[in-house]
């Protein structure tokens, strides 16, 4: 037996009374004192308490989602979007932003950056449709659409799939955008871009703040002086930043939080209009 220095049977005693806790506690007296060289090493996390966690965590998730299932099948701009044939409901976001800023008029060509599923697309598409100046069924203007994901075609609007930071494809948006204007610039720019959030701020701010820029030079390459630039981002960290970039590159800036927006969403956008050094 190793020397302890203390009495060798209240040692047993005590190591028999602590033994005993441990068993009633349900922890393996061997695996809790486990040594390695003389050293001792903490034990393990229990299996069971590690699938407590895991399994509180799931419960966790599950009530989220259902929590937000619920609140979009009793959302009413998803069942107005059924109704009306939108592909998602933000096609009222920008149906009220027009109507307060007077965005799409008959003539335009627009370019709608990050379009799946194409609500943005379908809305512009109806409003050039109704134009008094539209014949054969066709729109007054022009619509280019583009993203990174697949999009069901949207009538008279031509979509190109792919990221536009891409040299090929970005000119392959410059040649549609060139053939709609006839050579020359575009009325109104949207943009429903957003980046896959991680929940870490800093990073989400740095992911908007670059996409905002994105926006914001193909605005400054392509964009008519007297036209529009309108981007969703949110509000938070790295916000004022985008505000500030909107401020150095037009004459007029203005935030909107259309009612589809969700109020529990840091979801806004930003509209510019009148470029102060057109490219």
């Amino acid at each position: 037996m190793r020397t302890t220095g203390f009495n060798a049977c209240a040692c047993e005693r005590s190591s028999d009374r602590r033994a005993g806790e441990r068993v009633r506690a349900g922890i393996n007296e061997a695996d809790s004192r486990k040594r390695t060289n003389g050293a001792y090493y903490p034990p393990k996390p229990a299996a069971s308490a590690m699938f407590r966690r895991r399994g509180a965590n799931s419960m966790a998730k599950n009530k989220f989602n259902q929590s937000w299932l619920h609140d979009h099948i009793n959302d009413p701009y998803v069942k107005l979007a059924q109704r009306e044939g939108y592909r998602a409901r933000a096609a009222y976001k920008l149906k009220e932003i027009d109507e307060q800023d007077k965005l799409i008029k008959p003539g335009q060509v627009i370019v709608d950056l990050g379009a799946a599923p194409g609500s943005w697309s379908q809305y512009v598409r109806n409003k050039l449709a109704a134009s008094p100046r539209a014949k054969d069924g066709r729109i007054d203007g022009a619509i280019v659409a583009i993203d990174i994901l697949p999009m069901e075609p949207v009538a008279d609007v031509a979509f190109i799939q792919g990221d536009f930071r891409e040299e090929a494809v970005f000119q392959q948006l410059e040649a549609i955008v060139l053939d709609a204007t006839g050579g020359g610039k575009v009325d109104l720019v949207l943009s429903d871009m957003a980046p896959n959030l991680s929940g870490v701020a800093s990073a989400d701010a740095a992911r908007m703040e670059h996409i905002a820029e994105l926006a914001v030079e193909f605005a400054q390459a392509h964009l008519k002086p007297e036209g529009a630039l309108l981007i969703k981002c949110f509000h938070g960290s790295g916000y004022s930043q985008i505000v500030e970039m909107f401020k150095r590159h037009f004459r007029v800036v203005a935030p909107r939080k259309p009612k589809a927006s969700r109020d529990k969403s840091s979801e806004t956008f930003l509209l510019g209009r009148q470029l102060k050094h057109p490219g």
